[in-house]
């Protein structure tokens, strides 16, 4: 399986822009116009605008289009109900907190999502799950996905609640950018990475899993 083939269903450089770009807008605007939060609303809301007609015109998914205009949309109507601009962080905040909570949750359930993914990617559907190697892998593995959202929550909820407003919104944009796709694709490297270390060095990888169940037993010598 290519690793840009995850890394397009995570959301991938497409998916990265799309989620920064109003927020950088957001920034810039409140900057050039003397910090104003409406006026950096509304240049958010339309970069955001100009994006989705453009990922429609390109017959991308509806449902991802729509989610990424809706959640610029709540971001906009937060900052100007609290009148905060640093709040143009609190969705992303609260998203990659859900995200490493969801993950965390089917590791528990022994339904790591990475492997679901993966599996589903490969067309294995949950073949996968009767190979106790492969469970292990993609188990760790998922943590470090965890790992991720959990990072981004502890770099942005600080600028989130600073008393310096410019710093709060112009550094922690920048964190948001920065978090965005270079971790993302780190995170797939690692994550790979563990996989391949715990797997045994005589399993046949990923696209084989191995059903113990299934496996012949050895023929027995005569004594």
């Amino acid at each position: 399986m290519r690793q840009d083939t995850l890394v397009s269903l995570l959301g991938g450089r497409r998916g990265a822009f799309d989620a920064t770009a109003p927020v950088v807008v957001f920034i810039l605007t409140w900057m050039l116009s003397g910090n104003s939060i409406a006026w950096a609303a509304g240049a958010s809301l339309l970069s955001a605008g100009v994006i989705a007609f453009v990922r429609f015109k390109q017959r991308q998914k509806p449902r991802a289009v729509i989610l990424g205009l809706l959640s610029v949309a709540v971001a906009c109507l937060i900052v100007l109900y609290t009148g905060r601009a640093q709040d143009i962080l609190l969705p992303r905040i609260a998203s990659n907190a859900a995200s490493a909570l969801v993950w965390a949750g089917f590791i528990v359930f022994r339904r790591p999502l990475l492997g679901l993914i993966v599996g589903g990617l490969l067309g294995q559907k949950t073949r996968w799950r009767r190979d106790p190697h492969l469970m292990r892998a993609y188990s760790a593995a998922s943590w470090v996905w965890v790992a991720m959202y959990a990072l981004r929550v502890a770099i942005l909820t600080p600028f989130w609640n600073s008393d310096e407003e410019r710093l709060a919104v112009v550094a922690g944009g920048v964190a948001q950018v920065a978090l965005s796709w270079p971790l993302l694709v780190l995170c797939l490297i690692v994550s790979g990475w563990v996989i391949r270390v715990i797997l045994p060095n005589d399993h046949p990888g990923i696209r084989h899993p191995v059903d113990p169940a299934a496996s012949p037993e050895p023929e027995k010598t005569a004594s």
